[in-house]
């Protein structure tokens, strides 16, 4: 879940592939002493989690970071349920489009035409523009 190719979470990512990202997700060897700070990989999962999860559920496991109880594959496993359960309509949105060839070929006759006539009106633009006169 860094910068690296193929750590993104896509919203139409089958729901196995987003637990295995989710549970390769960098995290560190854990706080030593209670209410330490937390390291930036580790904020960037409790970010994640408090989009996705419920306040409950960040709130039960930012105490058992503070407390230094915390399992990391415990946290994992809950952020990756909950992204899960958090994309899945939408998943199901984009699968359902995917799958509607009449739907699509429509949007791209009309963005065809669309890109047509905005392409026709630049370069007659620019021809203005640039003082060039067509032979008549």
């Amino acid at each position: 879940m860094g910068k690296s190719e193929g750590n993104g979470i896509f919203l139409s990512d089958a729901p196995a592939e987003i637990r295995k990202k989710v549970m390769k997700a960098v995290t560190d060897t854990g706080p030593t002493v209670p209410n330490q700070e937390m390291s930036e990989p580790l904020k960037n999962l409790f970010t994640i989690m408090s989009v996705v999860s419920d306040s409950s559920t960040v709130q039960y496991f930012r105490e058992k970071h503070d407390n230094c109880e915390i399992r990391y594959g415990d946290l994992k496993k809950q952020l990756g349920e909950d992204i899960v359960k958090f994309t899945s309509p939408i998943r199901d949105r984009i699968n359902a489009i995917l799958s509607d060839n009449k739907y699509l070929s429509k949007v791209v006759a009309e963005g065809a035409e669309k890109a047509r006539a905005s392409a026709a009106q630049t370069v007659k633009d620019v021809r203005e523009i640039i003082g060039y006169k067509g032979f008549s």
